[in-house]
């Protein structure tokens, strides 16, 4: 700390040596202050807690005080007398594919042990079920092609598969119960081999599970075109999309439903041809066409007496056609 002689020295000396002095001063002072900002930042971050803040209590400081306990009700914890339980339901006679029989060996009162004949049912038995799934195991079936050779020419000839047998060296349950995994439930083509070893028992390679994906696309790829087509062709659909991501990468999950199909498409953005691609254009001439995403209203090219309408929530996204004025639209 500078003297108050010091200081006059100072300035009855060098004028360069005090101006640079000063501003030095000057420095240090807005240093000063934001320091004392950034302490009173983190004393304020270091006072929060879930009393003064969104932190859920459990990121609670220990110096934070305890939470005021709620008021005792004077009942205890759980359902209340008189309170109608919750149970699993039961399934009906003919859904159980086995009933078990159990009779009380000897009476609770005096021991009396029950013989055959006694066995009559006094009350209606209780009901008591267990769901359990069966001992899973892969059974692998060898198909041997047999050669044979001919008497008449000695040409060997040799059996082929019949047609219903895959060519592939897993069936086709199999291979879906891998497809729902790895497609369906998203599981990495790692966790689904380890999986698959453990549920049913199958070393697959993961070059075996993208094989198997494949293939299932390639087999269904004719069913996706019909309904594609159903869309297209109905009358009233509702399409929404939402973010979605793909190894990492971000892209857009897009909808379309009927009352009786639907159709999901995983597109690179939630651009106007995206909806295009999956409701087609219109034809010159088609009734009206409602599809339930967003407030904008839309018409056909000219030449054209059919609106098109998009209707439902409140995001607009894209539209069909270019907007434009017409008697024909009507705003959702």
């Amino acid at each position: 700390m500078v003297e108050r002689v010091e200081a006059e020295a100072i300035l009855d000396g060098d004028r360069e040596t005090a101006v640079a002095l000063l501003l030095r001063v000057g420095e240090l002072v807005g240093a000063n202050q934001r320091l004392e900002a950034r302490v009173a930042e983190l004393e304020r971050r270091l006072n929060r807690s879930s009393r003064n803040s969104s932190l859920p209590p459990s990121r609670d400081p220990p110096s934070a005080p305890p939470r005021p306990g709620g008021k005792w009700s004077g009942r205890g914890r759980g359902g209340q007398p008189g309170h109608e339980g919750r149970h699993r339901r039961l399934l009906p006679p003919e859904q159980v594919d086995e009933v078990v029989e159990h009779w009380p060996v000897r009476c609770r009162s005096c021991a009396h042990v029950f013989g055959e004949p006694e066995r009559v049912d006094a009350a209606e038995p209780s009901r008591h079920q267990v769901a359990e799934l069966p001992p899973i195991a892969i059974r692998v079936t060898e198909h041997r092609l047999h050669g044979v050779c001919c008497p008449e020419c000695a040409t060997r000839t040799r059996a082929e598969l019949p047609r219903e047998v895959p060519r592939s060296a897993f069936g086709p349950r199999l291979q879906a119960a891998v497809v729902t995994l790895a497609v369906r439930n998203r599981v990495s083509r790692r966790d689904t081999t380890e999986l698959a070893r453990e549920l049913f028992g199958v070393e697959l390679s993961t070059g075996s599970v993208d094989a198997i994906i494949q293939r299932a696309g390639e087999a269904l790829a004719g069913p996706h075109t019909q309904l594609e087509q159903r869309i297209k062709s109905a009358s009233v659909v509702n399409i929404d999309e939402t973010g979605w991501k793909t190894a990492g990468g971000h892209r857009t999950l897009w909808d379309a439903l009927t009352s009786a199909t639907a159709v999901f498409r995983i597109a690179p953005g939630r651009h106007a041809f995206e909806a295009r691609t999956l409701l087609g254009e219109p034809s010159p001439g088609s009734s009206a066409r409602t599809a339930g995403v967003a407030t904008t209203t839309s018409t056909p090219p000219s030449g054209s007496s059919a609106g098109h309408t998009w209707s439902g929530t409140s995001r607009p996204t894209a539209r069909a056609w270019p907007t434009r004025k017409s008697s024909d639209t009507a705003a959702s």
